[in-house]
Parts: structure tokens; C-alpha cells; sequence
């Protein structure tokens, strides 16, 4: 372990070894907080021989949790990891747990957004209902904020009615918006299933309700971590506090300087409060970057010092010197885009490969004109907006064969009972729901019992039943990896992708039998079908690695948490970069957050791009007040600007910044104001 501490510098040794009590670390982009985390659970398990199964370290994506696993193996040699989760992943242990606490079955589903669509096909079915009266994505943005906001004691409804009583209220509800919430609490009371937003009030309402669970979990965790802390949301801030109050050991890590999440409940207080919220907190500061060129560096500093509400502080650049941040003026979009264009080939003759090169906006729709100038001079890029891995109809299949054999659930038989084709359509369906109705039972169970009916006569249903309960009998058995095997092979569904020569969506079969494996080798004995099944369920959005050599396409949301050898931000105009639909001094700070993520993304190059000319408003366009934030002569401008722009440039965002209250909850204009 001392030859592990010499590897790190002072400000992250003091954080691995100060284990005690409330610790605060504000970590600067590029500081190496992933490592500071990771030795720090090492330290507590190899020096103060603290169990992995006392230690919780919560991440914020799942992909960054699977990352960590492996780097705490690697560095304590113990396939037991303790609990590295995201928070939902975490409350998902919990309840596997204690979910018999609100009458639920540990096999409860977790529903993910292809589920929740699943369900609303069947409401909308049932209420007669279409999309003209409420979209599918409309109809789950209602649903979150009926949880969040209108109905928040809603998982009252879940725990203690039943589900018939939940179908009366649909059914009784006068408005399209009850109709559908109300269905939806109906068809997540029939199958055990939680959403997301269900994870952590269940959780909660089981500590408040019941301090003998509390205090169990309470006295496991002896120490606590969280990663990316100013992200935390007040659900996930009230989790904490439930979890660390017994041995008061909590450790977070984030940079406030990072936060732009606040559309997503996240709240700045939290990390900046901290040391008022807690007794006796020991708060360090890593800023020493590892990742950018001190060009890059200077000036991420110099924009996020314009923010007011933030932790005084500034990188410090450990790298060599590198080239100049390039600023490009444009005179329209096209030209911006064909600059671009010309500065990728031209970096790409001289050795940098494609994949080495980021294009980064602020919104999807200003990536048109980049890629039509990348399309003429056939340079190859990859736009990350696609459909994510595990939302693709392949792996949704697959993961529903699986489900299938554990749980013999009504969303899952829909999916795969005629995948690939078995002569069981919508019309044996709906007979399938009429038995299922009369005899109170699963749709699979209805088909158990009515396979020598007419109906299923010249169907493939009894070789279906067969191979769920023969897969079924020997699933806690068998290794997860080992049953996907079977289930690809005796269903006929790797055979019927064969058949059509998919070899895309094979490939994203064999990407799917990889990350079974990896999971099955760092999750040892606790690699169960029903662990997996709850677990996978919150993967959405992590996308395979693209191994081609080309080009990536991305919004600055999507690159937080990434690096890239060079990186072109582009769209940097009022109105685009920051949003025209920032409306407050508080999130105009956040637009600005949000353009020091982006340019510390890069890691030896940064190019600044703007385009003059007019809105398709008819506004003219300016550049964005974050390029006037920047210290120009940290700039390397390709041309100097047109005479007076930078002044007009300035006087619009004074201008605009003027009249924007510091938040939503004050009013927009004063008495007497003249507008």
C-alpha cells in the first residue's frame, strides 16, 4: 500500500488516508478524484482490514461503477467489491433484500423506459386511447412529475392497495392524464415492477417505517463515498443521510464547477453547503489536472471565474506546454462548418487519427451543417445520438427471454412469445387476455392452460412452454452467461438473426455475451439471474465502444465524464451556446458550467468556433458571451474579428444579462419597470 500512496500527489494521499468522520473533496476536472476514490476503498480494505461488504461507493453512471469494480479488484485481489453501485443500482440491493417489508417479492422488475412503453401500449389499449390524445413521451414526462411533484406520496397507492382497486381508479378517472397514471400504478402493482423514481421513495419509506431495517443497513456501511457529489438530487441527499447516521463516515467527491444537471434536480447547495450541513468537515482540495495542456487549462479558468456562486479556485496545469486554443471567427454556419472540415483533414494528414478528434454543441440541431461538410470531403464520424445498446430490439429480446425464465412476466411473454415467429399474433393474444382476466393469472399462465385449445393449434406454444420451464428448472443452477447460451439457441432467435444475415445486430449479441461475463467475474457468487435482471435493467444509454476510426459527434451533456485528444466546440453563438431558452442569472451560471466541461474535455487540442450572420428568427448572431468571458490573449484568433463585433457582442449580453432574475422564484419585472 506505501508503494500505492507514492503514486499519488499530496492533495490525494491526505483524501485516500482520511478516513474519519465528514469529508469533503472538491476535485477539479482532470485530478484524478477516479483514483483518489479507488485507493482510497483499497486503503480501508487493505490497511484498516475493513470487509468490501462494509464499504458503499456510489457512482453516477453504471458504466463508471463496472470501471471502478475492476480497478478495486486490481488493486485488493478480492473479487468481493463491496457495494459500488449507482444509487438506484444500490436500492435495488436494498430491496432485494428487504422488499418484504412493503409486501413486494424480491423478484420484483425494474422497469425501464421500453417497459414503461410497454405497459402504456396497454392502457392506451384498454382506455381507448391514442397518441393524438397523449404521446408515449409525453405520457411519461407526466407520470415523473406526477411522482415528483403533484402526487408524491403516490408509492402509498403501490404499497398498500390492490391492484383491482388501483384498476377501479383508472377506470372511474375523468381526465387523459388519470387515466394513464392510474393505469400505469395498475399494471406496476400486476407484475411487481419499479420504476427509476419508485427505486429510492420505496427505499425511504421502508427506513421510516421500519428503524430495524434502517439501523441494519446503517451499521453495514461503515464508510460511505460519493462520486460526483454536486450531481446529487434531494431524494438521493435524503438516502445519504438515512445511510451515513450510525457511524458517521460520509466522503464525497465533486467539482461545483461541473454541475449541469440542475434540469435534472440536481442542486449546488449540497456540495457547497456541506461544511454547514455536517459537523467537524475536512475539506481538500485537488487541482492539479493531468488531463489538458496548460493552454486548455488557462483558459477553462479564465471562463469559470465569471461565475458568482461557485468555490473560489483555479486548475493547476501539470502537463508540458502544448499549441495555442485556436478562436475561429466565421462569416455563416456553412463557412464555420467547411473550417472545421478543412482543419480535420489537415490534422488527419498529419498523423491524428479520426477517432482522436471530438466535434462538441451545445444541441443536436447545429450538428447539420458540420455534417454536410464532413460528408463532402468524405471524412467518416459517428453521431452519438443513436439508439443506445441496451435499448436496441436485439438486446430487448434477449434480456426478455431471460426475464421470461425467472419471472414469467406479462411484459416480457409480449415481447418474445413470437419472437422469432411462432403463429402466436394479436388475435391469440387477445384470447390469451380473456383467460387470463377469468382466471386472475399471468398471460403465460393463460397459455399454459389453453394450449390444446383450438386456437393454438398449428402454433409453435408448446414448444415455447416447453423451453421456459425446462430453461426455468435449472436456471439457479446455471451461470448466467451459460443460460443466455441456451436461450439464444433453443428459442431460434440467434439462428433466425443468422438467417436474415443481421451481422450488426449479431455483433451486438456477442458485445451482450461479453458483458454477462464481465459481470459474472466481478460480481463472483452474487452473479445470479435475478441480480443480473434487476441490475441490467438500469444500463440504458451505455453504448458500445465505436473501435472505427472515425470522427465523434457529440452534445456536451453526452461527453461529461470523457477526454479527447482534440476537440472542436462548435455553435459558440448567443442564442445557441448559451441556450436562447436560458432564462435565469442562475442558469445562465449554468450554461456557463457547461462550457468548462466542454472545454475540459480536451486533452492537446481546443478549437473555438463561431458564425456571424442571422438566426432563422432574423436576429443577427452574435458571439457567445463565454468566448468574451475567456481572457483574449489566452486566444489565438485564425483572423482578427470585424471591427466593433466584440463591442456589440458585449453590449447585447450586458444587455440581455440585465433583465434575467437571479431565479425562477422572482418576478421577471419589477413595479413600474418599463418594458
Amino acid at each position: 500500500m506505501d508503494d500505492m500512496l507514492q503514486r499519488l500527489n499530496a492533495s490525494q494521499q491526505e483524501a485516500v488516508t482520511s478516513t474519519e468522520g465528514y469529508v469533503r473533496v472538491i476535485a477539479g476536472a482532470g485530478s484524478g478524484k477516479t483514483r483518489a476514490l479507488t485507493y482510497r476503498f483499497a486503503y480501508l480494505v487493505n490497511v484498516m482490514g475493513i470487509l468490501p461488504g462494509n464499504i458503499l461507493c456510489v457512482t453516477f453512471t453504471n458504466k463508471a461503477a463496472h470501471e471502478m469494480r475492476q480497478r478495486v479488484h486490481n488493486l485488493t485481489g478480492d473479487n468481493d467489491t463491496g457495494y459500488i453501485n449507482t444509487f438506484h443500482g444500490f436500492c435495488v440491493n436494498i430491496l432485494q433484500e428487504d422488499s418484504f417489508a412493503v409486501g413486494y417479492p424480491k423478484s420484483f422488475l425494474v422497469l425501464d423506459n421500453s417497459d414503461i412503453d410497454d405497459m402504456l401500449g396497454m392502457i392506451y389499449e384498454e382506455c381507448g386511447l391514442t397518441l393524438r390524445d397523449m404521446t408515449y413521451r409525453d405520457a411519461r414526462e407526466m407520470i415523473e412529475e406526477q411522482k415528483l411533484y403533484r402526487k408524491p406520496t403516490y408509492y402509498l397507492d403501490l404499497i398498500d392497495r390492490t391492484a383491482d382497486d388501483l384498476h377501479r381508479q383508472c377506470s372511474e378517472a375523468v381526465t387523459v392524464a388519470d387515466k394513464i397514471f392510474y393505469g400505469y400504478l395498475y399494471q406496476q402493482k400486476k407484475c411487481f415492477g419499479l420504476d427509476y423514481n419508485d427505486l429510492i421513495k420505496f427505499v425511504l419509506y421502508i427506513f421510516s417505517q421500519h428503524k430495524d431495517i434502517q439501523r441494519k443497513w446503517q451499521q453495514r456501511l461503515e464508510y460511505i463515498m460519493v462520486d460526483e457529489f454536486q450531481d446529487i438530487d434531494f431524494l438521493q441527499y435524503e438516502l445519504l443521510i438515512n445511510l451515513c447516521g450510525y457511524h458517521q463516515n460520509l466522503f464525497v467527491v465533486g467539482d461545483p464547477d461541473q454541475l449541469i444537471y440542475t434540469w435534472r434536480g440536481a442542486d449546488l447547495k449540497y456540495i457547497l453547503d456541506f461544511d454547514k450541513a455536517f459537523p467537524d468537515v475536512t475539506t481538500i482540495m485537488m487541482m492539479e489536472n493531468y488531463r489538458s495542456t496548460p493552454q486548455i487549462v488557462r483558459v477553462a479558468n479564465s471562463l469559470i471565474r465569471k461565475n458568482r456562486h461557485r468555490i473560489p479556485k483555479d486548475l493547476l496545469p501539470t502537463l508540458p506546454a502544448g499549441e495555442s486554443v485556436v478562436c475561429h471567427f466565421a462569416d455563416t454556419t456553412e463557412n464555420e462548418a467547411k473550417w472545421i472540415a478543412d482543419q480535420i483533414m489537415a490534422l488527419h494528414d498529419s498523423g491524428v487519427p479520426y477517432k482522436d478528434i471530438t466535434l462538441l454543441y451545445r444541441s443536436h440541431f447545429v450538428t447539420r451543417e458540420p455534417e454536410t461538410a464532413l460528408q463532402k470531403v468524405k471524412i467518416p464520424y459517428a453521431l452519438y445520438s443513436g439508439v443506445p445498446f441496451y435499448d436496441r430490439a436485439e438486446i430487448k429480446n434477449t434480456l426478455a427471454y431471460l426475464r421470461m425464465i425467472a419471472y414469467r412476466d406479462d411484459l416480457s411473454f409480449r415481447r418474445i412469445v413470437n419472437v422469432p415467429k411462432r403463429n402466436i399474433g394479436r388475435r391469440r393474444i387477445r384470447y390469451l387476455e380473456e383467460v387470463a382476466i377469468q382466471h386472475t393469472c399471468s398471460l403465460y399462465q393463460a397459455l399454459c392452460m389453453s394450449v390444446e385449445d383450438e386456437p393454438f393449434k398449428g402454433t409453435k406454444a408448446r414448444a415455447f412452454i416447453q423451453m421456459v420451464e425446462e430453461l426455468s428448472s435449472h436456471c439457479s443452477e446455471k451461470l448466467i452467461s451459460e443460460l443466455l447460451s441456451e436461450v439464444l439457441d433453443k428459442s431460434g432467435y440467434e439462428t433466425a438473426l443468422r438467417t436474415e444475415g443481421s451481422q450488426e445486430r449479431l455483433d451486438n449479441l456477442a458485445e451482450l455475451k461479453q458483458s454477462v461475463y464481465d459481470y459474472e467475474t466481478t460480481c463472483g457468487e452474487e452473479s445470479m439471474l435475478t441480480h443480473y435482471l434487476a441490475h441490467i435493467a438500469l444500463f440504458t444509454g451505455n453504448g458500445q465502444p465505436d473501435k472505427e476510426d472515425r470522427v465523434k459527434l457529440m452534445t456536451v451533456h453526452a461527453a461529461k465524464g470523457l477526454e479527447f485528444p482534440v476537440v472542436f466546440l462548435c455553435g459558440m453563438n448567443e442564442g445557441v451556446f448559451p441556450s436562447q431558452k436560458t432564462n435565469t442569472l442562475e442558469r445562465m451560471e449554468e450554461e456557463r458550467r457547461l462550457a468548462f466541461v466542454a472545454i475540459t474535455r480536451a486533452e492537446q487540442r481546443l478549437y473555438l468556433t463561431e458564425a456571424q450572420g442571422f438566426h432563422a428568427n432574423g436576429s443577427p448572431r452574435y458571439p457567445s458571451r463565454f468566448l468574451l468571458d475567456i481572457d483574449a490573449s489566452l486566444l489565438t484568433y485564425t483572423q482578427k474579428p470585424k471591427e466593433g463585433l466584440i463591442e456589440e457582442a458585449r453590449a447585447y449580453a450586458d444587455r440581455t444579462e440585465q433583465h434575467l432574475p437571479d431565479n425562477l422564484n422572482e418576478h421577471l419585472f419589477a413595479v413600474g419597470q418599463r418594458v
